[in-house]
């Protein structure tokens, strides 16, 4: 019989995952180092409208040293300087770390046919050095790292030739860390295509981002690709645990208009359940013929076999990883309301919330309803990859960074999880996102910093890149020493 007294107790569990979240576009640097191919982060200049301008006619793909400022190609020179950065993220106490593997270290163009082992050897570096201090490795495979010659010779992900190329890349650094690392996600953010294709399916207007029909089967083509890894994987090791990753948003209707309502119904099924159904419960949920409808797509221009399907139904995802950083408001009768920015959404803005220092909508308590949802959709571990404040850090004359409103931030989403556990939810860990500063991938900023590390370095590159604990860094390393307790 179910204890219901023990799932009703505001406690994580004892084998939680406490840790941090990055990317490699976003930090390493070395973008041309060791053989690294360039991607499609290594494309995007710096700055607030680096997104509006990569969705643009003018965005060719084209690297432009001379006109703009490409930060991630410096990142914050953590491939130099993995072994003091892990080391700090020990000294807090984590129990895992998460980062992703870029695709064009390992194959530079995409589509070679043997793989770099000069990049493979740094990520042997960067795990063992994980292992090192017991820091479980959590990787991501694709985490908008497109290597750019996918992009432009092959048009993206809408081009099935690059499940072949995604399959190479997962089957050899499954294989080679199998023993390893544990975890594993197979995409980033997946959903993010409903509004910038560019970052990941590689879909520039002058390939078809524009075009709701390459957006979907482009999804299709990562779908399969996502359940071949899983397949692999299990077939290395059958305790590999294999996720995919959302961006999720909880989303309200601005009223009780029942066209408010009925409008945020479809936000919720078209952004937050469409790829997700198709990889945790392995089939396309029934709402997808109305989506098609909604978006204009050509189903009869679609590729999909009898094939593909019975291999995403058999081979469906063992967690849900997902990032979330605000809520959002539907709106559709009102033409005079006030806009709200965010994490690649938008929407109304929401009268009873507060707003970050970039207008992002702070609201704890949509991740305790996000979680109930998702768990009670799907009744799989979830586990949240991404969390976290950006907001201007200022560095006293006595080089100390008091983040209290990051703490403040992080203290009431902590809190809106556990009473998630109270409520039932199997949750598997906690990762807040940019546990070290490190360059936006929406702004291409230094300056929006979510880390409890501060990183000396400017929006313009100065800066001695010195690594300095902020006062998050210390309150965080009590919230995992306690196990939650703390906070």
């Amino acid at each position: 019989m179910v204890d219901f007294k023990a799932i009703s107790s505001e406690a994580f569990p004892t084998n939680f995952l406490w840790g941090g979240a990055t990317a490699a576009n976003q930090l390493e640097g070395a973008w041309r180092k060791d053989g690294k191919g360039p991607s499609i982060a290594d494309a995007l200049p710096g700055g607030k409208q680096r997104l509006t301008f990569a969705s643009s006619k003018d965005f060719n793909g084209q690297i432009d040293e001379k006109r703009y400022q490409y930060p991630n190609h410096r990142g914050i020179e953590h491939y130099q300087r993995f072994k003091e950065d892990i080391k700090l993220f020990a000294e807090m106490g984590f129990k895992c770390y998460r980062f992703s593997i870029a695709w064009s270290r390992i194959f530079p163009q995409g589509d070679e046919i043997e793989p770099n082992e000069a990049g493979l050897k740094f990520y042997d570096q960067l795990i063992d050095e994980c292992l090192k201090y017991q820091i479980e490795p959590v990787i991501t495979i694709s985490h908008y790292e497109l290597p750019l010659n996918l992009v432009k010779n092959y048009g993206g992900w809408k081009n099935r030739q690059l499940i072949t190329f995604y399959e190479r890349f997962a089957k050899v650094v499954l294989q080679r860390y199998k023993q390893k690392v544990r975890y594993w996600m197979t995409f980033n953010e997946i959903n993010s295509a409903f509004h910038f294709p560019i970052m990941s399916q590689g879909l520039m207007p002058s390939n078809g981002s524009n075009d709701y029909t390459n957006i979907f089967q482009a999804w299709h083509n990562q779908f399969v690709a996502s359940a071949l890894a899983v397949k692999f994987g299990h077939q290395v090791n059958l305790n590999l645990q294999i996720g995919c990753m959302i961006l999720y948003a909880t989303s309200y209707a601005v009223d009780a208009n029942p066209k408010n309502q009925w409008a945020n119904l479809k936000q919720i099924q078209d952004f937050n359940f469409f790829c997700t159904d198709v990889q945790v419960r392995g089939e396309y949920p029934a709402s997808t013929a109305r989506i098609f409808h909604d978006y204009q797509v050509d189903s009869q221009r679609l590729k999909i076999t009898e094939q593909d399907l019975q291999l995403l139904k058999k081979y469906p995802v063992d967690y849900i990883g997902f990032s979330y950083y605000m809520s959002s408001v539907t709106d559709v009768t009102h033409q005079d309301t006030v806009k709200s920015a965010g994490n690649l959404i938008g929407g109304v803005s929401n009268q009873f919330l507060q707003t970050s220092d970039w207008g992002w909508q702070i609201d704890p308590t949509g991740l305790r309803i996000a979680l109930n949802e998702l768990y009670g959709r799907y009744q799989k571990p979830l586990f949240i990859v991404e969390n976290g404040l950006g907001a201007f850090d200022k560095l006293t004359t006595d080089h100390k960074i008091h983040d209290n409103y990051r703490i403040d931030y992080l203290k009431k989403h902590i809190h809106a999880m556990a009473k998630a556990v109270a409520d039932g939810v199997n949750l598997m860990g906690y990762t807040p996102w940019g546990c070290i500063d490190l360059v936006s991938a929406s702004t291409g900023q230094m300056s929006k910093r979510y880390g409890f590390i501060y990183v000396d370095l400017d929006d313009n590159g100065k800066g001695s890149l010195q690594r300095i604990p902020k006062d998050s860094f210390y309150w965080y390393q009590k919230v995992i020493e306690s196990n939650g307790k703390g906070v």
